[in-house]
């Protein structure tokens, strides 16, 4: 299943969905963070499922809800996309590919093939060298070696949100970081995949000072990471579902 968290995303939601190849979705899930424009009834004009949330949840309280709703659906695969036209949703299947075949449990699409492209497509500078100093960052301290962790376009498979305790993350922007660092503490396996970025006035993206509020934030979920796992602070953002604490790998 495909779910778009979505904010005031009436002029680029249509592009966006109609650009999911037809046979690599089931259902489209659109959860809607109390728009003040028309998203919702263009969302029920183009027949997704639409669930509406009455006041602003946030951008981490949105997912929340679209993962709650494609899990009681009986989703394998949950493919998150931006509403906003900035991740091209044509390589929706090739995100699934990697977790259909058993190969990874997490794929996320990566803007970051070149500087040259990622720049060239209009990401702002501050964000990629931001993205470059928090990535590699990530990555020495997860043991990764991903392009980029901060994505909007990734895929999930249903053990990963079955596993993971997401409702305990923030509601606010950091909450993807959260998701990524507690895949990597439950041992799920994560990959990515090279997509094309379009920056433009009508694709959503978030003011400098929430850039540093969002920074800031990773920093701090990687220090609580370390924390856990050293054994000095049992923190609740790395306990599996249920309660019980994971100190093996999920997938050895």
């Amino acid at each position: 299943m495909v779910v778009m968290p979505a904010y005031n995303a009436a002029t680029t939601l249509e592009k966006t969905y109609r650009d999911i190849p037809p046979a690599s979705a089931d259902e489209v899930i659109l959860v809607d963070d109390s728009s003040q424009d028309d998203t919702v009834a263009i969302a029920r004009a183009l027949g997704l499922t639409v669930i509406e949330h009455p006041e602003n949840r946030g951008y981490g309280g949105n997912q929340k809800t679209c993962y709650d709703e494609a899990l009681r659906r009986g989703a394998d695969i949950v493919v998150m996309i931006h509403p906003d036209y900035q991740y091209d949703s044509r390589l929706t299947p090739f995100l699934t590919a990697f977790i259909e075949a058993g190969v990874c449990d997490v794929i996320l699409g990566s803007r970051i093939r070149t500087r040259q492209e990622a720049l060239g497509c209009g990401m702002p500078l501050y964000k990629y060298l931001a993205n470059r100093v928090l990535t590699l960052t990530e990555n020495l301290v997860l043991g990764q070696n991903l392009g980029e962790f901060h994505s909007g376009f990734r895929a999930y498979s249903r053990q990963v949100l079955e596993t993971i305790p997401y409702h305990a993350n923030s509601d606010d922007f950091v909450f993807d970081t959260q998701l990524l660092v507690q895949a990597v503490s439950f041992g799920f396996r994560i990959g990515d995949v090279p997509v094309p970025v379009r920056y433009m006035a009508e694709a959503s993206s978030i003011n400098f000072r929430r850039s540093v509020t969002y920074g800031l934030g990773t920093l701090a979920t990687l220090l609580r990471y370390l924390a856990h796992k050293a054994g000095v602070r049992r923190d609740p953002l790395f306990e599996a579902k249920g309660g019980a604490r994971t100190t093996t790998p999920i997938n050895p």
